[in-house]
C-alpha cells in the first residue's frame, strides 16, 4: 500500500504517533489527527479533529479527502482512560468514556465509509485493549468502552468485507502511551474523602503507576498495524504483549474465583 492515503486518529504521541511516523517512512502518505491545534508532527501531516464532534470529523476526512484524493486507510487511536469505582463513577464521566473510545471511532469510520465502498477498497484498523477481551477492576467503564468497540468491529467487518473492506482489530496489553499519564483520569469522587472506596482506589492508582518502568516500546503496536494495513487478507484480531497473553491463559485455565483473587491481589484492591 506504500504511497495510499492513511488518516491516524490520536497521532500525537504513543502508540498513534509512533504508527503515523512509520507509515510515513514506508512510503504512505499520513494525516494524523489530534485536538490540539499546536499539534506538529515531522514527516507526516497535522490534522486537527476532536474525535466526539461529528462536524470536527466530518470536515477533518472532507479535507483530507479534498487534498489527497482519497482515505485508503483509517487507524482508529484515539482514546482516553477513566478509573475509578463505579460507586463513585459520574454520568457525565461514564458518558465522555464511551464518546471518545467507542462513538469515536464511529464517526471515523462513518466519515470514510463512502468512499471506500465507492472504491470497493480500504483498510480500518480499531486499536482496541486487553480491557476489551477482559473487564479490568476500577476500569469498568475504559472497559465498557472496548468491549463495545470489538462487538462494534465484528458487525462491521460482516457488513462491509463483501465491499472489499478489510477491518481488523488490534489488541494491545501494557504499552507506555499518553493513556496512563495525561489521558487517564481518575473519576472526581474516587479519590474524594467521602467515598467508601478511597483507600482500594489510591492502591489502585499506585499499582498503575508501579507499571510506568514496565510498559513497552508503543513502536511494536506500530509495527504490527503497519504489518496489517498491507496485508490483503487479515484476521479479525490481532493480540500484541506478553501481558494479554499470560491474561488469557490465566482466564482460560483458572476457575473464575480463583482468577479473580489473582487480578485483585495484582491490582492491590483486594
Amino acid at each position: 500500500m506504500s504511497g495510499k492515503v492513511v488518516l491516524v486518529t490520536g497521532a500525537s504521541s504513543g502508540i498513534g504517533g509512533a504508527c503515523a511516523e512509520m507509515l510515513a517512512k514506508r512510503g504512505f502518505r499520513v494525516y494524523g489527527s489530534s485536538r490540539n491545534p499546536n499539534f506538529r508532527p515531522s514527516g507526516y501531516q497535522a490534522l486537527q479533529m476532536d474525535v466526539t464532534d461529528d462536524k470536527s470529523v466530518d470536515e477533518a476526512v472532507a479535507q483530507v479527502i479534498r487534498e489527497a484524493g482519497s482515505i485508503d486507510a483509517l487507524v482508529n487511536n484515539a482514546g482516553c482512560g477513566l478509573a475509578g469505582a463505579v460507586e463513585d463513577t459520574a454520568s457525565v464521566e461514564a458518558l465522555h468514556q464511551m464518546d471518545v473510545n467507542f462513538m469515536g471511532p464511529f464517526r471515523a469510520v462513518r466519515a470514510v465509509l463512502p468512499g471506500m465502498r465507492q472504491r470497493r477498497s480500504g483498510v480500518i484498523v480499531n486499536v482496541s485493549s486487553l480491557g476489551g477481551l477482559l473487564g479490568l477492576p476500577f476500569q469498568s467503564f475504559y472497559s465498557a468502552s472496548k468491549f463495545a468497540m470489538e462487538g462494534w468491529t465484528e458487525s462491521l467487518r460482516f457488513e462491509v468485507s463483501p465491499l472489499g473492506i478489510r477491518v481488523v482489530l488490534i489488541e494491545p496489553g501494557d504499552y507506555d502511551t499518553d493513556i496512563w499519564e495525561r489521558n487517564l483520569v481518575i473519576g472526581k469522587q474516587a479519590l474524594d474523602a467521602s467515598s467508601p472506596n478511597k483507600e482500594r482506589s489510591q492502591r489502585f492508582a499506585e499499582f498503575v503507576k508501579s507499571r510506568t518502568p514496565k510498559r513497552r516500546d508503543p513502536r511494536e503496536v506500530a509495527q504490527l498495524i503497519v504489518r496489517v494495513a498491507n496485508d490483503p487478507n487479515p484476521r479479525l484480531r490481532y493480540l500484541i504483549g506478553p501481558d494479554v497473553t499470560m491474561q488469557m491463559w490465566l482466564r482460560a485455565l483458572l476457575p473464575w474465583r480463583r482468577y479473580e483473587r489473582v487480578v485483585a491481589k495484582a491490582t492491590r484492591i483486594d
